[in-house]
């Protein structure tokens, strides 16, 4: 198993506007035999990222280890990485066994280990039956199977994988993902995983890597960007439905901390009360909360915080309900069995505890 380690690492590319830092200053280091994702809108720099653990992008500054190896400046060929693209660059002209084969042969490895080592690679991923046939005779599920095997016949030490589910339909992407994480798990090899995806993310990472514009925004396990977002951008990348966030300000009323958004106010907890309160450096803050955490009931005058059904969206196991109270807009669970219609008045009640708070200035979680 094989340690890599990004040290300071920046990468700047020349464009028609100037110097663009696609990548700026990001450390990662990835545990030996670790399944490490990284994820991120498009342009935030993940991509960029993997091509320079690959040796496909010189870093600006910064280096590159691969166990004890410093490979910044090393060719692809002399990093004993195996890599599987976005579009699996399977060649169309060879059979499924010369695409598996190809890596070896550029190599001169024997016509003997050659064919050992592609039955055997072929076996582990299922494909043995696949051997003769042409990329054209394959699904998509299959030349997805083939390029890993392409991948992992020459033994890498790391496995770097680029969106290799992007292009498959939902429902062979789950299985497909699901033996990825199996593979992984048989062969444990350090494996580092680009994607935009964050449901695939959070089902296959043991650690993720969240990136915007270039930089880390935190890195951790799927329960703690879930549940310990680091800043805003962590809090509404990762969830779907997103956090609901609302702004607002910090009052105090007889010794209790509260939130008032304006439209209505909400009373904080005591124990997240002392986790912000040396951290608040001025009133305005951003509540979020996971729409999950919020019951959407029906209309109660005793309730304090209520509104209008503005849209429902019916998912078999429950609804997700958005209540517009006066400029605030909340996304709210409900029953599947509900009957709630668009213009219905309902209230909502908040799990307290599960909600988050974030510095409107900054972005910053104020609990962490």
């Amino acid at each position: 198993m094989t340690r890599v380690f990004l040290d300071r690492v920046t990468k700047a590319f020349k464009t028609r506007r100037g110097i663009v830092e696609a990548v700026k200053n990001v450390t990662i280091e990835i545990k030996p035999g670790e399944f490490f994702a990284i994820i991120g809108p498009s342009g935030s720099g993940k991509t960029t990222t993997l091509r320079m653990i690959a040796g496909l992008e010189i870093p600006t500054e910064g280096r590159v280890f691969i166990g004890d190896r410093d490979v910044t400046f090393l060719p692809p060929k002399e990093r004993d990485v195996g890599m599987v693209f976005q579009s699996y660059a399977i060649y169309p002209h060879m059979k499924v066994y010369d695409n598996i084969a190809f890596p070896l042969k550029i190599r001169k490895v024997s016509e003997e280990e050659i064919r050992k080592k592609v039955t055997d690679v072929a076996k582990v991923l299922g494909i043995a039956h696949l051997l003769d046939r042409m990329p054209s005779e394959l699904s998509g599920g299959e030349m997805q199977r083939v390029a890993v095997a392409r991948a992992l016949v020459r033994e890498p030490r790391v496995l770097l994988l680029d969106e290799p589910l992007s292009n498959l339909d939902a429902q062979v992407r789950v299985t497909a993902r699901a033996f990825l994480k199996r593979l992984q798990r048989e062969l444990n090899i350090t494996t580092v995983y680009v994607t935009h995806d964050q449901s695939e993310a959070m089902v296959l990472g043991d650690r993720i890597a969240i990136m915007n514009y270039g930089e880390i925004q935190q890195i951790g396990t799927p329960f703690e960007i879930y549940r310990q977002p680091a800043n805003m951008f962590v809090a509404t990348f990762v969830g779907s439905p997103p956090m609901n966030l609302i702004s607002g300000s910090i009052i105090e009323r007889n010794g209790k901390m509260i939130f008032d958004a304006g439209a209505f106010q909400l009373s904080i907890p005591d124990n997240i009360a002392s986790l912000i309160k040396e951290k608040l450096t001025h009133t305005e803050v951003v509540l979020g909360i996971r729409p999950e955490d919020i019951n959407a009931v029906p209309y109660n005058e005793g309730l304090n915080i209520c509104g209008t059904v503005y849209v429902t969206e019916y998912l078999a196991t429950h609804q997700w309900v958005t209540i517009a109270i006066n400029n605030i807009y909340i996304k709210a669970y409900a029953p599947a069995e509900a009957k709630i219609n668009i213009g219905d008045k309902m209230c909502i009640a908040f799990d307290s505890n599960k909600m988050y708070l974030f510095d409107k200035k900054s972005q910053k979680s104020l609990m962490t």
